[in-house]
């Protein structure tokens, strides 16, 4: 076993002077030692207080992808006829009016640059490191537009229409928000599907051609496919109410019914859905109070049936939109016995 080794210090023959000075010398050792400990607590402590900070930093000041749904509930409500000019609203609420007789919109790759009209550019910021940059047409009664989106995918506004999108689309989906009547041409990109919202329903597309009529005063959603695939989602009444889903083919249109809630679907003539387009309507036993209605929104005039039971008549041929609406209704008036009467320059009353 061995034996400690005993201290060289005899604390009998120190002198109280000397023994005074030890303690002191001591207490001042360990008072270093606790400092030191200290020191190294506070400076791990600091750093995980950093640390923690800079978390909650990132977390306070990370991307906040607002949905499109979510920006067009907050946003103010406008009304597509407050002006008789086609409207774009830029990221910062800026007002584009669209004077010209062109009203064709185009975005570039990035979304930063936007062509209106035959002849201006505007620049704007497409990105924000906090939320999704969206932008807004409004398409008033008696006017169309067509748009390029930054994907390349083409959309033709009708009238009375709003269409909210991104300048640029980001994540793995392309949604925009439809109220009203339009037809998409859809860049192809599998790996991002295209989807058009709307209050009623949600289509999913990856590239195709087709038409939706969505407006909020009709009772009924119309989608008619040209080509390609969709599947259209038609939203609940209830959280605990699936909906109603449905996949159409090219020649078919699926209409929902706002008020029975009710899906159908049937094959079609395609043209008579796109032809507007082209400045035609296309017409095969309509009822006279659709066909006034569309004729209404396209020439921005108030078309009133003062008798219900002409209302019901039907009718089926071609009108050259080109024309004035007066004399479209008189083409209707050769086949349909109706009599009509211009009471001003908004309004016509048929009986």
């Amino acid at each position: 076993m061995k034996n400690k080794k005993k201290s060289n210090i005899d604390f009998t023959s120190l002198s109280d002077t000397e023994k005074v000075a030890l303690k002191s010398k001591i207490y001042t050792s360990l008072d270093r030692l606790k400092q030191k400990r200290l020191r190294k607590r506070y400076a791990m402590g600091t750093a995980a207080s950093i640390a923690v900070l800079l978390a909650l930093g990132f977390y306070f000041n990370r991307p906040v992808e607002t949905s499109i749904t979510d920006f067009v509930k907050s946003a103010k409500k406008v009304d597509v006829n407050d002006s008789d000019k086609v409207v774009l609203i830029l990221n910062e609420g800026e007002n584009v009016k669209i004077d010209e007789d062109s009203t064709d919109i185009s975005y570039s790759s990035t979304g930063q640059k936007v062509s209106v009209g035959g002849s201006k550019v505007v620049d704007q910021s497409a990105s924000s490191e906090k939320e999704m940059v969206y932008n807004t047409v409004l398409v008033p009664y008696g006017k169309r537009s067509n748009l390029k989106l930054s994907d390349g995918s083409m959309v033709w506004l009708n009238s009375g229409s709003r269409l909210v999108y991104p300048a640029v689309f980001k994540g793995d989906k392309r949604e925009v928000y439809l109220e009203g009547e339009a037809i998409f041409e859809v860049a192809h990109d599998a790996s991002h599907p295209f989807m058009v919202l709307s209050e009623s329903q949600e289509i999913e597309v990856l590239g195709t051609v087709f038409n939706v009529s969505n407006y909020l005063d009709d009772t009924q959603v119309n989608t008619v496919l040209k080509s390609g695939s969709v599947q259209i989602q038609y939203k609940p009444d209830t959280t605990s109410d699936t909906g109603n889903k449905i996949k159409i083919t090219p020649g078919t249109l699926a209409s929902y019914d706002k008020k029975n809630k009710m899906v159908t679907s049937e094959k079609v003539n395609v043209d008579h859905y796109f032809s507007w387009r082209k400045g035609v309507f296309i017409f095969k036993n309509n009822n006279l109070e659709y066909i006034m209605k569309r004729l209404a929104r396209y020439y921005n005039v108030d078309i009133e049936i003062e008798n219900q039971t002409l209302a019901e008549e039907t009718f089926s041929g071609y009108l050259d939109l080109r024309e004035d609406v007066e004399k479209v209704i008189g083409i209707i008036k050769e086949t349909t016995p109706l009599q009509y009467k211009k009471i001003n320059e908004k309004r016509i009353s048929i009986n």
